[in-house]
């Protein structure tokens, strides 16, 4: 009764987890950043009697530039100064296009999708030896099955800790304004975590754990057959 409630446990622990890093590897919410390098409000002006032009305001932008970014899609739309970037993304009812970087994938993350690739194979073949060793209480299929598990929580984080070096590490405000080239030296860039990396960094402890019990109770397991 003890090992059924414990496998249970595992299971719902695992499902869930598997499930945000499904959804994480999907979403395009890893890099969210804003930028004041879009439109700009035309300076006020007065003129007096000798024709010299005084600016009386100087230019400030209209808008900024939001963009979110995961492994595949780099989007970017213009919201109100006001918005708050990760509302924005989610809900906002301004229009945008969504560019295919393959730059990222190829060159920037290739190393990072590997593995999160990996994670993601090894989760569900972990889950499907677990479904398989239920009606047996077969305590290899679950040993296998939470070694998987494990591995998988492991190769995530492996994926959350690069991200992390890169984004503290690198200049990403240059690689934000990349497509910009000279046009904004000056630019104020604000850099986010986004949901995407927030969602997979919950499903890391998740995973995790699920592997740990079902380890535990492929031991439990193998010292009733003893």
């Amino acid at each position: 009764m003890k090992i059924g409630a414990a496998a249970l446990f595992g299971g719902v622990l695992g499902v869930l987890g598997t499930l945000c890093f499904f959804l994480a590897f999907a979403t395009d919410y890893w890099l969210v950043a804003s930028d004041n390098c879009g439109p700009t409000e035309m300076p006020k002006t007065t003129q007096d009697e000798n024709g010299t032009i005084t600016v009386l305001e100087p230019v400030s932008p209209s808008s900024l530039t939001l963009l979110h970014e995961g492994f595949f899609w780099r989007c970017s739309f213009q919201v109100e100064l006001s918005a708050e970037p990760h509302l924005a993304t989610l809900f906002s009812e301004y229009s945008y296009v969504a560019i295919h970087s393959t730059t990222i994938i190829f060159f920037f993350r290739g190393f990072w999708t590997v593995l999160m690739i990996l994670a993601l194979l090894c989760a569900p073949i972990g889950g499907f030896l677990l479904v398989c060793g239920i009606p047996f209480y077969s305590h290899k299929l679950y040993r296998v099955g939470g070694a998987l598990l494990i591995a998988a929580a492991c190769l995530f984080l492996s994926v959350l800790l690069l991200y992390v070096m890169w984004m503290e590490l690198v200049d990403v405000k240059r690689y934000i304004l990349q497509e910009k080239g000279e046009s904004c030296p000056g630019a104020d860039v604000q850099i986010h975590y986004g949901l995407s990396f927030m969602v997979a960094a919950a499903a890391v402890p998740l995973v995790l754990t699920s592997g740990t019990v079902f380890m535990c109770v492929a031991r439990a397991l193998s010292g009733d057959k003893l």
